[in-house]
């Protein structure tokens, strides 16, 4: 074997399992799982020593990739991306409906992000990687980090809820103007507030109304299942429907469009929007 590839940990403010560290530092394995093969082939050392999955980095230990004569290089998947802000520490990029955000596929945005974003020119510089997820059919802001430190303090601030991100979605039938919805997802505790901006009548579903939301928690699928627990389905759902209200050809109505939070570095205000697609403004024009 030879060394693909090595990496310095900079100095840390707490101790964190490599498995997590590890995500993002080599080119070659871009994803959790890749990194997790890694070390339980035993390619991955620290400090000289074989690297288990238990294994936790303290600061300033060398990271060595280590490749099998067979092993193939990581390949970039071609896709223009819009950036929407970028520094040494991270970047807003907008993700397009009906693509994946990583996962074992090819055609990912995070397999697009090399081509895309700037290398940092800090000493803790990664791979960029997304440090969140939007579902394949949503559209919207997805954040990038782009150093170890900064990857780990964003984590951080969304385990805090210190990240605040507003939705859009087109939701089907008669609305309150406002509302909160309290409803477990995955037998979690998930919260939701909403605000109807406009109404329109629809032949075909009566009502349509463009919601603004807000999640207050993070579960999967949450605004989607949400909507559907008080019988106002987002238009385009395929998963989470009433039955004869399905909208087939056109994707899902829901968008990502605002981040707001404070830079963990920098502290400046980072508060970005990305205007609604198409298809939302052919339904609601202005």
């Amino acid at each position: 074997m030879t060394i693909s590839e090595t990496h310095k940990v900079p100095s840390l403010e707490k101790s964190i399992r490599l498995q997590e560290y590890g995500v993002g530092i080599f080119k070659t394995i871009p994803t959790k799982s890749g990194l997790k093969k890694a070390i339980k082939k035993e390619l991955i050392l620290v400090d000289g020593k074989i690297a288990t999955t238990a294994l936790f980095i303290n600061g300033n230990e060398l990271i060595e990739l280590y490749k099998k004569g067979n092993d193939t290089t990581f390949k970039q998947f071609e896709f223009d991306l819009e950036i929407l802000f970028e520094d040494d520490y991270l970047a807003i990029i907008y993700k397009p409906s009906g693509i994946l955000v990583s996962g074992n596929s090819f055609a990912t945005i995070n397999n697009a992000l090399l081509q895309n974003i700037t290398k940092s020119t800090l000493f803790d510089a990664v791979r960029p990687r997304p440090v969140h997820r939007l579902d394949y059919p949503t559209s919207g802001l997805l954040l990038i980090g782009k150093t170890s430190s900064s990857i780990i303090a964003l984590n951080q601030l969304f385990e805090n809820k210190e990240i605040q991100k507003t939705y859009h979605a087109i939701s089907i039938g008669k609305m309150d103007e406002k509302g909160e919805i309290n409803f477990p997802v995955d037998i979690k505790n998930a919260f939701t507030s909403y605000q109807v901006l406009k109404t329109v009548i629809s032949e075909r579903f009566n009502i349509l109304n463009l919601v603004e939301l807000t999640p207050k928690t993070g579960r999967k699928h949450q605004l989607r299942k949400h909507l559907l627990a008080i019988n106002n389905p987002i238009l385009g759902d395929k998963e989470h429907f009433i039955d004869g209200l399905i909208l087939n050809g056109k994707g899902l109505y829901l968008h990502a469009s605002t981040l707001k939070f404070e830079h963990p570095f920098t502290k400046e205000i980072i508060n970005v929007t990305k205007e609604l697609p198409k298809k939302f403004k052919k339904i609601f024009p202005s």
